[in-house]
C-alpha cells in the first residue's frame, strides 16, 4: 500500500510537470486499488481485536497508517484530476473510476 501511494505521488508530479493526461488516468485508477486495500486492511485489524483485546493498541496504529496511505493517494488523486483539467478542460473529481479512465 505504501509503495502504491508513494508511486502515485511520484507519477501525479510527473504527470503534473509533463501535462500527460493519460499519467494522470493511470494515477486516479490506481487510487481504486488503494482504496481496495484500506477496506482489506481495516476488516483486517477489525478481526484482530475482536481475536485479541491486547492487539488493540497496535490494531490502531495499523489502521491510523493504512488510513493516512490511503489519504496520501487520495492527495495524488486530486493533483492527478487537476492535470486532467489543465489540460483537457474537463472536469473528473467525483466520477466513477471507470469514467475517470475514459478517452
Amino acid at each position: 500500500m505504501a509503495d502504491l501511494a508513494r508511486a502515485m505521488v511520484r507519477e501525479s508530479l510527473d504527470a503534473l510537470v509533463n501535462q500527460d493526461v493519460s499519467l494522470a488516468r493511470k494515477v486516479c485508477q490506481d487510487d481504486e486499488k488503494v482504496d481496495r486495500l484500506h477496506r482489506q486492511r481495516f476488516k483486517e485489524v477489525e478481526e484482530m481485536m475482536r481475536e485479541d483485546a491486547e492487539l488493540i493498541s497496535s490494531a490502531i496504529h495499523l489502521l491510523s497508517i493504512s488510513r493516512y496511505l490511503e489519504r496520501i493517494a487520495d492527495h495524488a488523486t486530486n493533483v492527478a484530476e487537476d492535470v486532467v483539467f489543465m489540460v483537457e478542460g474537463s472536469i473528473i473529481r467525483h466520477q466513477s473510476p471507470a469514467s475517470k479512465a475514459a478517452k
